[in-house]
């Protein structure tokens, strides 16, 4: 077992671009494991936990701040860059944190905070007892007068007032982008451009395989400008990344640039790539929110068409949430409002320009719409990001106060403190969820690992489907024209591999048509549970097209599910397929379908059920562990397909219990059945690879 795990560490090695394919598990150090009982998490808790996310099937994790810090915003007031919490443990356990996870395959990716420092901070202690006009004074940014740089915005409204704080030892008011006792930087200072690169090269030589630069397009201040990316911070940039490609191999530097997508895009690298490896798409996030809400595809479309091309070495960074803040500064005042009467509809859950909640309370604990929110993730372009608990569907506390109520400790068990610590309850950093939707003895790690049918399983299952297929991480993106704007479908391509999403948005079955007379020689095949056999002979050889049907809310559960029927009617070669909405002859042979007109012109016709992804090992779809197919065991879950060149196949839906008692007792059409009652034929279709065969009623 060893010995394959250090095979899976040689091959990420030499991949310089580990970051496209990579799936990103986010997490705090004091909130994941306390291992000495004091009621703070620790990174030897941490390192414990290691087989834990390695199980879930993340290649990389993203450690928030544990630098020494008053810990007055959770860590990004950083009091010293070389150097541990003492709460989180040693270097020596960071060390060995790094080495475990390298180990188990898993990239280590940790923080950057360039912009500003804590007030605490040895520099800025220096530079409000120096001289003005002094190197140390000018580590900071200082003005005699509160009006400088009067255009610049006010990111923490709840909080702050202005940008200027005055500070009675310097008798002089400092800058600051956030709160008042984190100081910015003064990067027109060479020696604050040396002191950063120094910390950057300090984790770099500790193991740190990627860095997310905190706050990046912040770091210049100019008269007459709202401060934020300016031509001086690409001027930086690229100063640091020549630096990192010189001095080290496969790192990655992630830029958080919450900016629209013509702004984010820069950071990359002006096209050239020679700066970030990979930034935020803020924009997307709010986007997917609205868009389930509104069940309207527009806001996912609109957004993405509006994202640039970006360079060959560089990637998107996707997420849900912006780890503790559904943020809402990259959209309009009135997309503000419907996303404040949407999702938060309590006061208290609205903090500054967002929302303050955990997924599952922003779905309101709808199972189907988290696994729609997760499928959307997984496959839009990017490498996404999961937020600790999410994978449990952990709740918050918004009474908490700031966006503490999303730090919570992980729940790994029902037992005392969830499993988080052996400490006294009263001795925790912060308290248990014990809300009776989300309590800490019903939503649990141990729980859900007992049940193949969790949300845990759930996502394990989507995750190890998403990093069989570079196409999620690396391929392109064509979104395909439907009439039916509660229907989202793309496409998603790289080399040999061609993937077809189609989410239904609404909480009600929905009918589509798509054209897919680009892939008439083509059927699809189902991507959850596929035949082992066929999976490891037929994917990389083959050239297939894969559909993941996500969808909805529990609340239609016995309406018609997904469906992938391609009919065909006589005619000539010529003729156009039928849209009438009633079946034709089906085409009882290959070669009799390699005439037909359907065949020839296809465009195929989707009914997308109520359910939202797939349940294990597919929807609809019932199979053993050896990868072969049974009968459907429950016909009202949407299905996912993938296609394979030659190959005829038909999933069909259920025509109702009554009509399927009909059917079994020979009986035919029951006129007491309503859909035998219908405007109908009764037709059957047999699945050329011999699985089962079924009747279906096709209503007018």
């Amino acid at each position: 077992m060893s010995e394959r795990v250090f095979q899976v560490v040689d091959a990420d090695a030499d991949d310089p671009q580990w970051y496209k394919d990579a799936i990103i598990y986010q997490v705090h150090v004091r909130s994941f494991k306390d291992d000495d009982a004091d009621g703070i998490g620790d990174f030897k808790g941490l390192t414990a936990q290691l087989d834990y996310i390695q199980d879930l099937g993340v290649t990389a994790i993203w450690v928030l701040p544990f630098y020494p810090s008053p810990l007055r915003d959770d860590g990004y007031d950083i009091a010293d860059y070389n150097r541990i919490n003492p709460s989180y443990g040693t270097m020596r356990d960071v060390r060995r944190f790094i080495r475990e996870a390298h180990a188990r395959g898993l990239k280590v990716i940790s923080e950057l905070v360039a912009n500003h420092t804590s007030d605490q901070h040895a520099w800025f202690q220096r530079a409000r007892r120096a001289k003005p006009g002094s190197v140390y004074r000018d580590f900071y940014v200082w003005s005699d007068t509160a009006d400088k740089y009067s255009e610049t915005r006010i990111i923490f409204k709840d909080f702050e007032t202005s940008n200027w704080t005055w500070d009675p030892v310097a008798d002089a008011y400092y800058f600051h982008r956030f709160y008042h006792h984190q100081p910015d930087l003064n990067f027109d200072n060479p020696r604050v451009h040396d002191a950063i690169i120094k910390a950057m090269d300090f984790w770099f030589d500790a193991g740190i395989d990627g860095l997310r630069l905190d706050a990046i397009p912040y770091l210049y201040e100019r008269e007459g400008t709202n401060c934020e990316n300016l031509p001086e911070t690409h001027e930086f940039l690229k100063k640091l990344r020549a630096h990192v490609d010189e001095k080290y191999e496969n790192r990655m530097l992630l830029a958080e640039a919450n900016q629209w997508p013509e702004d984010s895009v820069e950071y990359f690298g002006q096209g050239k790539g020679d700066e970030c490896h990979m930034a935020f798409h803020f924009p997307v996030m709010p986007r997917l929110y609205m868009a389930v809400r509104m069940e309207d595809h527009y806001p996912i479309i609109d957004i993405m068409e509006q994202t640039p091309e970006i360079p060959e070495t560089s990637q998107w960074a996707m997420f849900l949430r912006n780890h503790d803040e559904l943020t809402l500064e990259m959209v309009t005042d009135e997309e503000r409002d419907y996303m404040y009467r949407t999702y938060a509809h309590d006061q208290d859950a609205r903090i500054n320009l967002g929302i303050r909640r955990r997924l599952s309370p922003l779905m309101n604990n709808n199972r189907r719409r988290i696994e729609l929110m997760n499928g959307l993730l997984f496959s839009m372009p990017g490498t996404p990001v999961i937020y600790y608990g999410d994978e449990i569907g952990m709740g918050d506390n918004i009474y908490l106060g700031d966006r503490n109520g999303v730090r919570t400790p992980m729940q790994w068990t029902a037992d005392r403190n969830a499993g988080f610590s052996d400490a006294n309850r009263q001795k925790l950093y912060s308290p248990i969820i014990v809300d009776p939707e989300y309590h800490y003895e019903t939503v649990n790690v141990e729980t859900q690992q007992r049940n193949p049918q969790s949300l845990l399983w759930w996502m394990k299952r989507m995750i190890n489907l998403r990093k069989r297929y570079k196409a999620f991480g690396r391929g392109t993106l064509e979104f395909l024209p439907v009439d039916n704007r509660k229907i989202l479908a793309f496409i998603r391509e790289y080399e040999n591999e061609k993937i077809l999403v189609i989410a239904n948005l609404s909480r009600f079955s929905q009918a589509a048509e798509l054209d897919l007379s680009d892939y008439q020689q083509m059927v699809p095949v189902e991507m959850f549970g596929e035949p082992a056999s066929r999976r490891s002979a037929s994917f990389p050889i083959s050239r297939p097209l894969a559909c993941t049907a996500s969808t909805g809310s529990r609340s239609n559960r016995r309406k018609s599910p997904a469906t992938m029927s391609q009919r065909c009617r006589e005619g000539s070669p010529g003729a156009q397929p039928d849209r009438s909405g009633r079946l034709g002859r089906r085409c009882s042979s290959r070669a009799e379908s390699a005439g037909c007109s359907r065949h020839s012109n296809r465009t195929s016709r989707y009914a997308a059920g109520s359910a939202a992804g797939a349940h294990h090992p597919g929807n609809g779809y019932r199979s053993d562990h050896t990868g072969s197919a049974r009968e459907p065991d429950d016909p009202d879950r949407d299905a996912p397909y993938l296609l394979h060149r030659g190959e005829e196949r038909t999933y069909l839906p259920a025509t109702g219990l009554r009509h399927r008692r009909a059917r079994r007792t020979g009986k035919g059409l029951d006129p007491a059945c309503r859909r035998c009652r219908s405007d109908g034929q009764l037709e059957k279709r047999v699945l050329y690879d011999g699985i089962w065969e079924q009747d279906f009623i096709r209503t007018a």
